[in-house]
């Protein structure tokens, strides 16, 4: 019997990282994958912006990089800066 998928907290960084890239249009399921870690890098203050964390990323979008950086932003912003530490 192989061991269950854990899941993160709520309030943990990597949730926070992963739910802020669900809806950004990508090709396949890995490039969302690895845009959410380094999302949860920029958190961690390991980048800059998140610009500079999807150029890093280099997920294949379905939609321009300035267009998932807003939404990314955007759902970074909505929630409460307590959640974010």
């Amino acid at each position: 019997m192989t061991p269950g998928i854990q899941q993160w907290p709520d309030e943990s960084l990597e949730r926070k990282a992963y739910d802020a890239v669900k809806p950004v249009p990508v090709v396949e399921e890995n490039d969302r994958n690895r845009l959410g870690y380094h999302i949860f890098l920029y958190l961690k203050g390991e980048y800059p912006s998140i610009d500079e964390a999807l150029h890093v990323a280099q997920p294949r979008l379905r939609c321009s990089k300035p267009e998932a950086s807003r939404m990314i932003a955007e759902l970074l912003a909505s929630r409460p800066e307590s959640e974010l530490s």
